[in-house]
């Protein structure tokens, strides 16, 4: 293979290029790999278009809303990546449902703070922005680590309870508290979940038109091409700012794994989903799962869909479910139009 020529484009929630440089350092088959990190996409695109790169790798996020730039470049998505660390950390001495009532817990993300009211009832879940609008204090922050650095001052102070932060980000700043991650998957079901924000930790790799699919695979992974097209599909119309109103989860399940799941909640609708009249298995290949999810402002109200499709099927299937999603959407403010603002 020549001499692959590879920009990464990193954000500090989604570092790709510490992601792929773990990667190129595993492969001993990617030795012939130059990496480099750019400022900014419309950088990375330049690069692409005069031939200086091969590839690039960006956060899933910042592709949103700026396709038409890619294709007018010339390029195009050739795949992604699997999320390592898709799911986010309450950063607080005590666990979620052990909070003090009018606990303070501060998060960005408003899809976040729905999941929060939703799950504990009583606690005060506020953006920073409100946070400094009504305490009257001067707070800028240079970037997101400056920002987490001072909740976490805040929460020393006793100022606050606790704080929500990305795991990646987590890791990269001194908080000696306890964390609690926020799992995709209810302990029991029925009780409260936090579906990870769209493309949470999503990489996507990009080339020019016509790159060779066979060494695009080399840095591409089934699991993060299905989850890129499929939150693609579903979001890639709308627009940026309701995208955080959204929970998301896409990710490959092993049917054995599935059935132990339905099993343990006595959900009789999964186990028999995969199973003939006779109980033998119906499919032995990989399951795609779908779960997305609108939650109320004050937590109180959830529209979701789930849906597990084999592997196979899931591009047809997908146009389906992405229809009924939009039916469920429509139905519910029809007869509730306040209901995202409750």
């Amino acid at each position: 293979m020549d001499r692959i020529q590879f920009g990464t484009l990193s954000i500090p929630s989604c570092p790709v290029d510490e992601y792929m440089n773990k990667f190129f350092d595993s492969e001993e088959s990617l030795d012939g790999v130059e990496s480099k990190n750019l400022g900014s996409f419309s950088e990375g695109l330049k690069e692409l278009e005069d031939g200086n790169l091969d590839l690039l790798a960006i956060p899933a996020q910042m592709l949103h809303g700026k396709q038409l730039e890619m294709y007018n470049s010339g390029c195009e998505v050739i795949g992604a990546r699997t999320p390592r660390t898709p799911n986010m950390i309450l950063v607080s001495e005590n666990k979620l449902q052990y909070q003090p009532k009018s606990a303070i817990i501060l998060s960005d993300s408003k899809l976040i703070r729905s999941q929060l009211r939703r799950a504990r009832r009583g606690i005060r879940v506020l953006s920073s922005k409100a946070f400094i609008e009504i305490n009257k204090i001067t707070e800028k922050f240079e970037d997101e680590l400056e920002k987490y650095s001072w909740m976490e001052r805040l929460r020393l102070n006793g100022e606050i309870d606790g704080f929500v932060i990305p795991r990646v980000i987590y890791s990269l700043i001194e908080i000696n508290g306890r964390r609690h991650t926020l799992l995709p998957d209810p302990h029991n079901l029925g009780d409260y979940h936090f579906l990870p924000k769209p493309y949470s930790d999503l990489v996507v790799i990009i080339g020019r038109k016509n790159f060779p699919n066979s060494i695009g695979k080399l840095f591409t992974e089934t699991e993060g091409n299905t989850i890129w097209k499929i939150q693609d599909y579903f979001l890639g119309a709308m627009k940026e700012d309701n995208i955080d109103e959204i929970g998301f989860l896409v990710r490959h399940r092993k049917l054995s794994t599935l059935m132990l799941q339905a099993e343990k909640d006595r959900d009789l609708l999964m186990e028999q989903a995969f199973h003939d009249y006779e109980g033998e298995v119906t499919t032995s290949e990989v399951l795609v799962e779908i779960k997305i999810e609108r939650i109320s402002n004050d937590g109180k109200k959830t529209i979701s869909l789930h849906r597990v499709i084999p592997y196979s099927e899931y591009q047809v299937a997908i146009v389906s479910a992405e229809k009924d999603w939009r039916k469920i959407l429509q139905n519910a403010f029809d007869v509730d139009p306040k209901f995202i603002n409750d």
